[in-house]
């Protein structure tokens, strides 16, 4: 089985104005391990969701995609805490930018969730927002190191969120310790360029001469930990790179479709990896 720990939450995505001045949001299921773990299932994969859904309208409302996509949720008792909530806008590229009002997807236990992994597991999915707070961080890092001792590939996903950060240094001090013990990592270039500089950092504020460095040093970081062996950087609309300690490929967009926007694109990317990799007896 595959499992993917982390939040699942209410995406509040705002649209265009009216000529009145008002905004319209509009509520979509979303985080990035609830979206990697149905985009897995829809793959073929037998996955389980790691995460507490609210006993609320909108936890209901999260529980439909993971019940059509096959996703089995490993927490069945649903908690009291309100749903967590995003607030989405987009700048002139349709990047996403995020505003959280945390609740339900912190309403866990370090033995509730122990006690929720399988047995046996193929590769077990890490990130969103398990490195941010430090109560949160120590739980989710024994729940990694547990499932390693049952079998699994460590992949991580850290979809760094600095408007949820009060401490960078010490989140990054969090984030490094997880990065010390994954086999797979996965970031987009924003990712990388706000860890860079402790702050939200979009891709538009970013020469190519920048993105260069940015991927060498943090590809040349990442390949340098103990565990890591694969290292993929997500570029929005001009694709995808991905390095090993022994070569580098480059992939650009699928087909040249009308670009919608970025939500949810590298969780689907995460899970289509991770389906090859253990089509090709990889994982």
């Amino acid at each position: 089985m595959f499992v993917v720990g982390g939040e699942s939450l209410i995406d509040l995505i705002s649209e265009p104005t009216g000529p009145d001045g008002t905004i319209r949001l509009v509520a979509h299921q979303g985080g990035s391990p609830y979206n990697c773990a149905i985009a897995l299932s829809k793959l073929g994969n037998d996955t389980g969701f790691l995460c507490p859904i609210s006993s609320d309208g909108l936890g209901t409302y999260l529980l439909g995609p993971l019940a059509d996509a096959g996703v089995k949720p490993l927490l069945s008792e649903r908690v009291a805490a309100y749903t967590t909530l995003a607030v989405v806008t987009f700048d002139a590229k349709k990047s996403a930018q995020y505003g959280f009002y945390r609740d339900a997807d912190r309403a866990f236990t370090r033995e509730g969730l122990i006690a929720a992994l399988p047995q046996e597991l193929e590769a077990f999915q890490v990130g969103g927002f398990c490195p941010i707070e430090p109560e949160d961080a120590a739980i989710w890092m024994d729940v990694a190191r547990e499932a390693a001792r049952r079998g699994a590939t460590l992949t991580m996903d850290p979809n760094v969120r600095p408007s949820l950060v009060s401490d960078f240094a010490a989140y990054k001090q969090r984030l490094s310790g997880f990065l010390d013990i994954v086999n797979l990592v996965k970031v987009s270039i924003e990712d990388i360029a706000s860890l860079d500089q402790s702050r939200a950092v979009r891709a538009t504020e970013l020469t190519p001469a920048d993105v260069e460095a940015l991927v060498a040093r943090y590809v040349d970081d990442f390949l340098a930990r103990p565990a890591c062996e694969l290292v993929i950087i997500t570029f929005g609309d001009e694709g995808s790179r991905a390095f090993t300690r022994s070569g580098a490929a480059r992939q650009g967009v699928h087909e040249a479709v009308p670009f919608g926007d970025t939500v949810g694109a590298g969780d689907t990317l995460m899970a289509a990896v991770l389906t090859l990799l253990e089509e090709q007896g990889n994982l």
